[in-house]
């Protein structure tokens, strides 16, 4: 479909917080749907610290949507300097 945006998401959880860290990805990751979007793949690195996310949107709109969600950004605020960083990146087949 023209118009689907595939991103990868490499998330590195907060030395301490990793349980937290996962718990804020699960709800995140939940929202997806709400925009258009889905996970594809969710793979957890052997070091425990490290995620990556394999995400598809229907529209670069959609992703759009989902960064500004007021559910994600209150996700966020709760956990404060203990939320992961994310690297996202997007890619294409081939």
């Amino acid at each position: 479909m023209a118009g689907r945006l595939t991103l990868v998401a490499v998330v590195e959880f907060t030395v301490g917080a990793e349980a937290a860290g996962r718990r804020y990805e699960d709800a995140v990751l939940a929202l997806l749907g709400r925009h258009g979007g889905w996970l594809e793949r969710r793979l957890r690195g052997t070091d425990g610290q490290t995620e990556v996310h394999v995400i598809r949107f229907d529209s670069r709109a959609g992703y759009e949507s989902f960064l500004v969600d007021p559910d994600r950004a209150a996700l966020r605020g709760e956990l404060g300097e203990a939320a992961p960083t994310t690297r996202v990146i997007e890619v294409r087949e081939g």
